[in-house]
């Protein structure tokens, strides 16, 4: 009997799909006839019905059993009197069609969002109506509104919500500094980046003594201030809920979506210079070896005595006599008191073998009007390394705080890789030639030995970027299983609660702990969709957490169940919030990368694949793929121990870390793709020239947004009608019936027949 399994369809911007397993298990390919009548997102039943050529497990949907309601996003176009919707998100492989009663008030070529109102089958086509105009495709700031409603990020506080937060008071009020520590007299800072608006974190540091008498040791206390949201966010309201349900802040380049009113994440709970502001202290005792010996929480009134910026506290310490330290000589002595604690702190985690790889992050800086100028790497100076120390500090403090009260909470977890990427690094290793390998259940530091022994090597790049890849994504959930890239037996996060939901529970846990009462979790909206996959993941690796082998798995009680739904809610939105960011500065990119068609560039190979190089240009910090049959006439094999293609005829290798030198060729804004083409030595102007003319003649798919959104009128040229009109639905207009039976004339006489499902 062939296998029946249920899993969520991945649609795939070339009109095929896969299945994703709910079992785990390989993806099922589905082919392009069977995505017709099934969208991206479905949740189906699919029959595996044979393998492909590629030797993948391909699937025949004989059931829906779940559709969401996901809205669909894209530019409205008329062809020959039909109206249409181009799904922006290629993955819906389909073009909705759209009544002209149901246009509303759009127009041709605008962004418009659609409501499906008749299903996709094998035949016809989705039918919607527009429910909303987002403008222009070129409008300032379109890519984020597009991001925002295709990755569902909530954009919009509820009417009750604004309500409560226009009844909270501007300032700290007398009776909210009740049963609290005043420390206005401490000169605690904040350090930030120069385009920073909430102030989640001070810091202040004093030299001290650890101990008594002839034992006492030199030490420092160190003092970390979070702002005390959780005063005025009360436990189920409606700010409450609407932050439950963002979970995160999302930040987009020149603009956030905030977790909370602005009245709150800039105003009352911001940590802003020179004002009284409610806060959460983490108070340390930190000894010379990078120890916290000691530590107590409490909630304080605090008053910020400056605020820093990253480049400006850089500057300071690497010259306390210069210029920069001459604005703010009162502040020196505090900030050196600081880099002294961060160099104590490094020795620990030195000590603890943390993982630590140098990564390049970038920085798109944009223009009024949202256009690209420059993107430029984000560069990590003491004062950022500074900063994060002293969070982790707090954050291991709270955790173990936490953990030894017993009380139930959110913490950080970061499993180690699994025996899967185990074996694949082992094997990377080996034909490397290192010498260097991991264990059955490597530390952390056996990572970091490898990170630190082929720093030198001119292949550092590609080995520390294999070892990245065999590292999971951390996760919240109430199980302390540790932190693997840390090496910490417990991590939480307490220092973000403006911009973080778990930090906010957190705050919570820990007030209820100091007041000697439990925190109760509000009965909060459930998590919805929410990434089920990530769902599915965790479910099937709880047996493993929590139980020995051989027995069992433990039931989990209802309060840690609730837990573990609101910590998945917030993993879940958590990846939510990054695929939205990384969509628009994909966009953002290839717009930039628009304006230099055919110009060439170095670059270093970032990633290989069975169908290609993806390329890192060293200018501009931006990725393109160099597909496989740009790499000559030669055929290319993908050895995945060694990642990289091989000619079998010339013996050329391409490994991640190659120096190219590549011409940009297109760009496909739609699909959020940029593709390059491997400039030859010795290859001459003339020549290239012919290839660029040659590859513009192909055309490919379709015309990038920006290139259609030149013809005013909305219309782009016309396809051949039966291609995707196979069958038009009761609703909609006499012209699209008309073009439905040309279409079924044409099919019939080329004598193809519908199939049945089974």
């Amino acid at each position: 009997m062939l296998d029946e399994v249920e899993g969520t369809v991945q649609g795939h911007r070339d009109g095929h799909g896969f299945v994703s397993r709910d079992d785990g298990a390989s993806d099922i390919y589905l082919p392009p006839n069977e995505m017709r009548a099934v969208l991206h997102k479905d949740r189906v039943m699919v029959r595996i019905v044979r393998s492909d050529r590629k030797g993948r497990p391909e699937g025949r949907v004989i059931e829906i059993i779940e559709r969401p309601k996901q809205p669909i996003i894209g530019r409205l176009l008329q062809e020959s009197g039909i109206w249409i919707v181009v799904p922006e998100d290629k993955r819906y492989g389909q073009d909705v069609l759209i009544p002209k009663a149901a246009t509303g008030s759009a127009k041709p070529g605008q962004v418009v969002v659609v409501e499906l109102t008749e299903a996709p089958a094998l035949y016809g086509q989705p039918v919607g109506r527009v429910t909303e105009v987002l403008g222009e495709v070129d409008d300032a700031g379109m890519e984020i509104e597009i991001a925002v409603r295709k990755y569902s990020v909530p954009h919009e506080f509820s009417e009750a919500c604004i309500a409560l937060a226009r009844t909270l008071p501007d300032k700290v009020r007398p009776h909210d500094k009740k049963h609290r520590v005043d420390l206005t007299d401490i000169a605690l800072v904040t350090i930030d980046g120069e385009d920073a608006r909430d102030f989640d974190d001070a810091v202040y540091c004093e030299p001290t003594k650890i101990g008594r008498g002839k034992s006492a040791v030199k030490g420092w206390r160190l003092l970390v201030a979070i702002a005390d949201v959780s005063h005025y966010v009360e436990t189920g309201s409606a700010i409450d809920v609407d932050a439950y349900d963002r979970a995160t802040s999302v930040y987009f380049p020149r603009r956030v979506i905030p977790m909370l009113p602005e009245k709150l994440s800039n105003g009352l709970c911001s940590l802003n210079p020179e004002v009284e502001r409610l806060c959460m202290v983490c108070d340390m005792m930190v000894t010379e070896d990078g120890e916290v010996s000691a530590y107590q929480f409490y909630p304080a009134v605090m008053w910020s005595h400056a605020r820093f910026t990253y480049n400006e506290v850089a500057a300071i310490l690497a010259n306390t006599h210069g210029p920069e330290a001459l604005k703010r000589k009162e502040r020196v002595t505090d900030l050196m008191n600081l880099h002294d604690v961060y160099r104590a702190l490094l020795k620990s985690r030195v000590r603890r073998g943390a993982v630590d790889f140098e990564t390049v992050e970038t920085q798109i800086v944009c223009d009024a009007s949202g256009r690209i100028e420059k993107i430029v790497p984000r560069t990590r100076n003491d004062a950022h390394k500074l900063i994060e120390e002293a969070m982790l500090a707090a954050n291991v403090c709270s955790a173990d705080f936490i953990a030894h009260s017993k009380h139930a909470g959110l913490f950080r977890v970061h499993e180690g890789p699994t025996p899967e990427k185990i074996e694949i690094l082992r094997n990377y290793l080996k034909v490397t030639g290192l010498g260097l390998s991991i264990s059955d259940n490597p530390a952390p530091g056996e990572f970091q030995a490898i990170a630190t022994a082929t720093k030198d090597r001119p292949d550092a790049q590609q080995i520390h970027s294999m070892l990245l890849r065999s590292m999971q994504q951390a996760i919240y959930t109430p199980l302390n299983e540790g932190h693997f890239g840390l090496a910490f037996d417990a991590y939480t996060h307490f220092t973000s609660p403006i911009r973080r939901y778990p930090d906010l529970l957190v705050h919570r846990v820990i007030m209820a702990i100091l007041a000697k009462t439990k925190y109760q979790l509000p009965v909060l909206p459930t998590p919805g969709e929410a990434h089920a996959k990530l769902s599915r993941r965790l479910e099937k690796g709880l047996a493993a957490r929590v139980a020995e082998p051989g027995q069992k798995p433990k039931k989990l009680s209802p309060e840690t169940q609730a837990w573990q739904a609101a910590g998945l809610h917030c993993s879940a939105n958590e990846r939510r919030a990054d695929e939205a960011s990384r969509d628009v500065e994909a966009w953002l990119k290839c717009k930039y990368m628009h304006e230099h068609l055919g110009e060439e560039y170095g670059g270093v190979v970032s990633s290989v694949t069975s169908f290609g190089l993806f390329v890192t240009l060293d200018a501009m910090f931006v990725e393109g793929l160099v597909h496989i049959t740009e790499l000559g006439g030669d055929y290319f094999r993908f050895d995945e121990a060694r990642q990289e293609l091989r000619g079998e005829r010339t013996g050329m290798r391409y490994a991640i870390g190659t120096r190219l030198r590549i011409q940009v060729s297109r760009v496909d804004l739609d699909g959020r793709r940029i593709d390059f083409r491997l400039v030859q030595e010795g290859e001459g102007l003339v020549s290239r020239a012919m290839k660029d003319k040659g590859a513009q003649r192909e055309g490919g798919n379709r015309a990038p947004l920006d290139a259609e959104s030149r013809n005013d009128s909305g219309k782009r040229p016309t396809r051949k009608i039966a291609e995707p009109l196979a069958r038009a639905p009761k609703s909609s207009i006499q012209s699209v019936k008309a073009v439905a039976r040309q279409a079924a004339v044409k099919s019939k006489d080329k004598g193809k027949k519908p199939r049945r499902r089974s």
